[in-house]
C-alpha cells in the first residue's frame, strides 16, 4: 500500500474540501453540505496532522478503517488525533451533513490542555466505537461549536486563544460525559462484550496461552483498549487490566485447590515468566500467599 498523503495543515484541509481560507491558520470549523470531499475519495489514504472533532448525520457513504467500514447512516461523533488514522472515503448518493471542527496542536501548545489531552481516550477508539448522540446532546454540542466559531470570526485579541481553550475543554468534559451515558444505557451490546471478553479470557488460561495483556484482549474483541478499559470502568468499576487480574487470580485458586502443581508451575502455567510476580500479585489481591491459600484448604 503506499504510503498515506498527511494533511499537514488547516488551511490545506480548506483546500482539499474547496472552502474558502480559514479564518484562523490553527482553528476551524465547517458545515458538511458546504465541503466537497472527491478530493478525499480520490486519495484515498490520508492522515491528518491536527484534532478533528466531527458530527456526522444524513450520510449515507463509508469511511474505512484498516478492513473493516463504518456507515454514517445516524448522527454520531468521532474523535481523530494527529496521525492516527488511515482513511478511505467512499461517498453516498446522499449529500453530507454534520459539522466538523479542527485544531492543531500548536494551538493548544504550552497549556494545561497540551497535557491533558491525552486523557480523553476517545482521541484513540476506533471508527465503530462512535459516540452516539440524542438530540440533546447534540445541540449542546453544535452550540459549542458556534461559540467557537463565532469567537475567532470576531475580531482577535488577547483574550481570543483562552476563550477557545475553556470552549474545546468544555468540548471534551461534555463528550467525556456522553461517552458514560453511552456505556450505560447500551447494556445489551456492552452485555454481549463482557461475555465475549470471559470467554476470550478462558481460551487464554486453559489452553496456557500466556498471560494475557489488554491489547491483546482488545484486539480479539475487535475493540481499541482505551474503549474497553473506559466501558469497563464505567459499567464495572474495574479497568480492563484489572478485571484480566480477577480472572487470573480466579483460575489460580481453582488450580491451587484442586491440582497437587507446585506454587512455581502453576505461575508458569499461568503465564508468568517469573514465579516471584505471580505470588505478588496473588498476595496483592488476596491478602495471602498462594502457599497459605492453598494450606486454608487442607
Amino acid at each position: 500500500m503506499n504510503k498515506p498523503y498527511l494533511i499537514n495543515s488547516i488551511s490545506e484541509q480548506h483546500r482539499l474540501l474547496g472552502l474558502p481560507k480559514p479564518k484562523h491558520p490553527l482553528i476551524s470549523i465547517f458545515r458538511h453540505e458546504d465541503a466537497d470531499f472527491n478530493v478525499l475519495t480520490e486519495l484515498q489514504h490520508f492522515t491528518l496532522n491536527f484534532y478533528c472533532i466531527s458530527i456526522k448525520k444524513d450520510y449515507d457513504g463509508k469511511l474505512k478503517y484498516g478492513h473493516r467500514h463504518y456507515d454514517f447512516d445516524e448522527g454520531m461523533m468521532a474523535f481523530i488525533s494527529p496521525n492516527q488514522l488511515l482513511l478511505k472515503l467512499s461517498t453516498g448518493t446522499k449529500p453530507p451533513g454534520g459539522t466538523t471542527f479542527m485544531f492543531h496542536p500548536d494551538f493548544i501548545a504550552n497549556t494545561p490542555l497540551a497535557a491533558r489531552i491525552r486523557n480523553f481516550h476517545f482521541f484513540s477508539y476506533e471508527l465503530h466505537e462512535a459516540l452516539h448522540l440524542s438530540e440533546q446532546e447534540e445541540a449542546k454540542i453544535e452550540g459549542i461549536f458556534s461559540s467557537i466559531e463565532s469567537e475567532y470570526q470576531g475580531g482577535i485579541d488577547n483574550f481570543s486563544q483562552d476563550v477557545m481553550i475553556a470552549q474545546i475543554e468544555l468540548l471534551l468534559q461534555y463528550s467525556s460525559r456522553f461517552y458514560a451515558r453511552q456505556f450505560i444505557t447500551r447494556k445489551v451490546a456492552n452485555d454481549e462484550i463482557l461475555i465475549r471478553l470471559e470467554n476470550v479470557l478462558d481460551q487464554y488460561l486453559n489452553l496456557q496461552k500466556g498471560l494475557p495483556t489488554v491489547r491483546q484482549i482488545a484486539e480479539e474483541l475487535n475493540l481499541s483498549a482505551d474503549y474497553l478499559s473506559d466501558m469497563l470502568r464505567i459499567t464495572s468499576g474495574q479497568t480492563a487490566q484489572q478485571h484480566i487480574q480477577a480472572k487470573v487470580i480466579e483460575k489460580a485458586k481453582q488450580l491451587l485447590t484442586t491440582t497437587d502443581l507446585q506454587i512455581s508451575e502453576i505461575a508458569y502455567q499461568m503465564g508468568f515468566e517469573y514465579p516471584q510476580s505471580f505470588h505478588k500479585l496473588f498476595k496483592n489481591k488476596t491478602k495471602m500467599s498462594p502457599m497459605k491459600y492453598r494450606s486454608s484448604f487442607n
